[in-house]
């Protein structure tokens, strides 16, 4: 390999979300990366502060030409110039979408569990979240879409928008093309607009692609608000920069009211240029990194088979973030996160704070050196048997 994805980084005092804990814990909760970022990138933001003036930026064409290009050569969809618009972030995006497309008091469609912010962009500007639960197969731990729940509820009048999570966080799951038909023309056939979230579309496994919303038919193009950016990817969310893309036009003017309005349609001095070299530069960097997290996927799943056989890891394919069935464990998400904190430093995240039929899950982010991992799931292994001793004195 090109890359060095093995060396652990010291990203305590770095002001990180993620690391902001005692010395004596693990965080393996948040979506970062605990890899530096692909050198080019890192390169062309030096390059840029060595220039020492920091005035105000604009986008110009090679922005817009590195997301077409990238989109075409990885994904197979074309998109056009005019159809995207930048965005400080994907939340943000879709704070503002909802703001300007919905009134207060109509529902916002969700298919839980789900990225739980998903939940505070609804409530917080006035509206009602709307669940269709995805099915979850107990025999071979799969999801899939409650296609009857999701009629009834799209068929709600009061139901103006659907946030749709592509590739799904935290499951990992990449709908497939009919999946995605299905949705659309549900949802255009009772006048719902469609968001989708495609932040984590570039990290699937080795040989996997996942399917663009828009892309698999006219329906869904003309009725849906896609949401992209290269932060997941290549570990830039510090750096505040994301795309929205909608072909339809009067879609797109409202949108980009909306973002303009809320202003969050301006790109701070290292935005641009990092996105352009990701997509331009950064390719190899990403398919070595996403063979690395692909390892780290199947060391996990042989390490809990092997050693912490209670846990079942759900089957992924997409996403850095591995989503593990606890249920045989016979307690809920929060008390096993909590105690699992408490007593092992291991701080994942319960599954309940993707809704309610996330309870029974943790979540575990495996974009880390396998050093990292390991200690991490020897911590999980101890924090299994000493939950299981607690509880048996208990009983």
């Amino acid at each position: 390999m090109k890359y060095n994805f093995d060396t652990p980084i010291n990203r305590r005092g770095t002001d990180s979300i993620k690391w902001d804990v005692p010395e004596t814990e693990l965080p393996m909760w948040v979506a970062d990366m605990d890899f530096r970022t692909a050198p080019e990138i890192v390169e062309a933001i030096q390059n840029r502060a060595a220039h020492g003036i920091f005035g105000y930026p604009d986008i110009k064409d090679d922005w817009y030409d590195a997301y077409i290009n990238w989109w075409a050569e990885r994904h197979g969809y074309t998109m056009q110039k005019d159809w995207l618009l930048f965005v400080t972030g994907v939340i943000p995006a879709i704070s503002s979408i909802v703001r300007k497309l919905t009134t207060p008091g109509e529902k916002v469609l969700i298919q839980t569990p789900v990225y739980n912010v998903f939940f505070n962009c609804a409530v917080n500007n006035g509206c009602t979240v709307v669940e269709n639960p995805l099915l979850y197969n107990r025999e071979d731990h799969t999801y899939s879409i409650d296609v009857e729940g999701l009629e009834q509820c799209l068929k709600d009048p009061q139901v103006t928008l659907m946030i749709l999570c592509n590739p799904q966080n935290p499951a990992g799951r990449i709908w497939s093309a009919s999946e995605l038909l299905m949705v659309g023309e549900l949802a255009a056939r009772h006048n719902v607009t469609v968001i989708s979230d495609e932040i984590h579309c570039d990290i699937t496994s080795p040989g996997v692609s996942y399917v663009p919303f828009a892309s698999v038919s006219d329906t869904n193009r003309n009725n849906s608000i896609t949401l992209i950016a290269p932060t997941k990817a290549f570990n830039l969310a510090g750096l505040k920069s994301a795309c929205i893309s909608i072909p339809n036009r009067r879609l797109r003017h409202k949108v980009w009211r909306a973002i303009n309005t809320d202003e969050v349609a301006e790109p701070n001095s290292f935005a641009s240029i990092a996105a352009v070299t990701a997509f331009t530069q950064g390719g190899q960097w990403l398919d070595e990194a996403r063979a690395y997290i692909e390892n780290n996927r199947v060391f996990t799943g042989e390490y809990l088979k092997e050693q912490i056989p209670d846990l079942i890891l759900v089957p992924s394919n997409a996403t850095y973030l591995l989503w593990i069935d606890i249920s045989a464990l016979g307690c809920s998400s929060r008390e096993f996160a909590s105690f699992l904190r408490k007593t092992t430093g291991l701080f994942l995240t319960e599954g309940i704070h993707y809704g309610v039929p996330g309870d029974g899950f943790v979540r575990l982010n495996v974009a880390c050196p396998r050093v990292t991992l390991e200690d991490g799931l020897a911590r999980l292994k101890t924090g299994v048997e000493m939950f299981r001793n607690a509880h048996d004195l208990r009983s």
